[in-house]
């Protein structure tokens, strides 16, 4: 659907509607891609990011990852001359065949990296982690036990294959650069991230364009009425790390992030970073939305040689604050903009990013009727027979077209009748 500019003025009768036909985003740039890959940023922010390990990804790797159909490692000991080769068929050995072979170094990093981070893991390919393909796993979320836990979850996920083959979809060379002309190759690296159970409650998405924090909004799509009287100091723990971890240290000006910040509320951790781009998901906002949104005003400074002193519009009057207790935020899920009777800009902009939640009565609440990710879930026995081979598969399809034909010949009795 053709996007029209809801601040543009009427145009003349005999003027044809100017309508945007895509978001307006500056270029993305290979390089701006690159710098939210994880294994880029991670090392620059491991003090302050949970633990975990870096695993160089080969190109036999990356193959398994990209080929049809799942095939895991015996978890088992492999079989011996003592077995009964009499229950084997010649072409056995392609059912007990194990891909690992091809990279035993990765495969025992992985099993080391799990024995020491206490038995379970979280893995996460260069941007994406698994997510959509928890439905896979035993305990219906990403925690992984052994190798072959994390084989089948990356395998199964559309978000990790997005990762192997088109993470630099609508992107163009970076113009530092003059001999980049196409995308650049890939260091493809495995994150494993020791497994906690996160409170999703407490993980909260934050934009930022040109170096300002704009908004900030919870990532779990449920209300939770904990999390409004701590807005504000949540919102200040955000900023402070904003201003202090990343504003000057991440290459690029524009990017999104994500955080996590437990009890009691005094540490943030930075758990991703993704790109300036319709890729990401805006949650609570908008992408036209954020891209229209003013710049917060901040904390003014009026003079070098006295205190700060900052003003902040409450339901429709305004308040002095200086001095080093905080001034006091807005009780409403978004902070209404300073009003000002010469109507400049500058007074319409926001004093600090907005932070959105969701209310108990918003229609996002408590969407329980579409699971998440569902789109990208199969039926359990599609699941069942990929596994167990082409003949599995030809047998399932079979049984799957005698369902149909049956469910067919019902419908057409149940007409005629």
């Amino acid at each position: 659907m053709p996007l029209i500019d809801p601040e543009a003025p009427a145009p003349a009768a005999d003027t044809p509607v100017e309508e945007l036909t895509s978001l307006p985003f500056p270029p993305i740039t290979f390089s701006h891609i690159l710098h939210c890959s994880y294994h880029h940023w991670q090392p620059r922010y491991r003090a302050f990011v949970p633990k975990s390990r870096l695993i160089p990804l080969s190109a036999p790797f990356v193959s398994y990852l990209r080929a049809d159909g799942i095939v895991l490692p015996p978890e088992t000991a492999p079989r011996t001359d003592d077995d009964n080769d009499d229950t084997f068929s010649d072409d056995g050995g392609d059912e007990e065949s194990d891909p690992s072979v091809e990279w035993p170094e990765i495969h025992a990093q992985i099993k080391s990296t799990i024995a020491e981070y206490g038995g379970k893991v979280t893995p996460k390919l260069n941007w994406s982690a698994p997510k959509d393909a928890t439905w896979m796993n035993a305990t219906n979320d990403t925690q992984c036990l052994t190798p072959n836990d994390i084989y089948l979850l990356l395998k199964s996920s559309d978000f990790i294959t997005h990762d192997l083959e088109h993470p630099f979809d609508d992107c163009v060379p970076d113009t530092t650069d003059p001999s980049s002309v196409g995308p650049p190759e890939i260091p493809y690296h495995l994150a494993l991230r020791k497994y906690v159970n996160f409170n999703p409650a407490l993980e909260f998405r934050c934009f930022v364009r040109n170096k300002v924090l704009l908004c900030i909004c919870q990532r779990d799509q449920n209300h939770f009425d904990f999390l409004f009287p701590l807005r504000d100091s949540l919102r200040s723990r955000i900023q402070s790390f904003f201003d202090e971890k990343l504003k000057d240290t991440f290459p690029d000006p524009s990017f999104a992030f994500d955080v996590y910040v437990p009890p009691p509320h005094e540490k943030v951790w930075l758990i991703d970073i993704n790109p300036w781009a319709e890729r990401t998901d805006s949650l609570l906002f908008s992408w036209m939305e954020i891209l229209r949104m003013k710049d917060p005003v901040g904390i003014q400074e009026e003079d070098e040689d006295e205190v700060q002193f900052v003003r902040l519009s409450l339901n429709g009057h305004t308040e002095d604050c200086s001095g080093e207790e905080p001034c006091k935020g807005s009780e409403t899920e978004s902070e209404p903009e300073s009003e000002s009777e010469s109507g400049d800009n500058e007074d319409d902009a926001p004093l600090f990013p907005e932070f959105r939640l969701i209310k108990r009565d918003d229609p996002e609440a408590y969407s329980f009727s579409t699971p998440q990710y569902s789109a990208h879930k199969l039926p359990k026995e599609v699941v069942d027979a990929s596994l167990t081979g082409p003949g599995g598969m030809s047998e399932f399809l079979g049984q799957w077209q005698d369902i149909l034909a049956k469910q067919t010949q019902e419908s057409d009795s149940d007409d005629s009748q």
